[in-house]
């Protein structure tokens, strides 16, 4: 899957990734404006991912990034496969903060199942790491 550059949700996400090594209240702005513009899957996805990073509240970061999970999920297609590990990661770390270790365990044991879909290389292996350790985490 090819990010376009020229998407408006992919631009507002960018900035914010831009903004949050700054201002913080800046890049959640620009996430937030990402998430009312995003219109199809692919949108909300991102930016659902970008929302659930700025949570300060552990239900509120595992509600987006169960929204991010299911709007990859919508798309249907096995370009959205490599995105797996990382969102189901992310599911699982949610639960985990939150003491729900088997629901945590569960979405690291999927996680895993798409570890083959990753790259090899840093991100890849960083994100393969993550899993084997949150499945270590909750046994």
């Amino acid at each position: 899957m090819q990010f376009d550059h020229e998407n408006p949700v992919v631009k507002l996400c960018a900035e914010g990734m831009m903004a949050e090594a700054e201002e913080n209240d800046a890049a959640k702005d620009l996430f937030e404006k990402a998430w009312v513009t995003a219109s199809s899957d692919f949108e909300k996805f991102v930016a659902a991912h970008y929302m659930a990073r700025h949570q300060q509240d552990k239900s509120e970061n595992l509600k987006w990034n169960e929204i991010s999970l299911m709007h990859a999920m919508a798309m249907g297609d096995d370009t959205v496969k490599p995105y797996y590990p990382s969102l189901y990661l992310n599911v699982g770390k949610s639960y985990e903060d939150l003491g729900d270790h088997a629901a945590a365990k569960k979405n690291y044991l999927l996680a895993k199942n798409y570890v083959a879909y990753l790259a090899d290389d840093g991100y890849g292996r960083m994100i393969a790491a993550g899993i084997e350790a949150g499945i270590s985490r909750c046994p």
